[in-house]
């Protein structure tokens, strides 16, 4: 088993920079007390205000598998409805 990092790039709807940032900030504080989240990451570019990028890092894949069904992430969705209008994840090995 090993860890599993996903870097996720969000393009936000015109605007709505602060309301996501604020959605998924709370989505991190909530996915860091799953068990298998050993770290999430909110990259804000700082030339560009129309994305948001997560760096998220997964004990295995079984907790990847745990997050994505989660509760939290459900939450994340729902409240974030309407804001993103590109959603892209990459899903890396992580090199020692």
């Amino acid at each position: 088993m090993s860890k599993i990092a996903l870097i996720v790039t969000m393009e936000i709807t015109s605007g709505d920079i602060e309301r996501l940032l604020s959605i998924t900030t709370a989505h991190k504080a909530r996915s860091l007390a799953e068990p298998g989240t050993v770290q999430f990451e909110i990259l804000r570019p700082s030339e560009d205000n129309a994305r948001l990028l997560t760096c998220e890092v997964y004990r295995d894949d079984a907790a990847l598998e745990q997050h994505k069904n989660g509760s939290s992430l459900a939450q994340w969705r729902e409240e974030s409805a309407g804001l993103i209008k590109n959603f892209h994840v990459t899903r890396c090995a992580i090199v020692d």
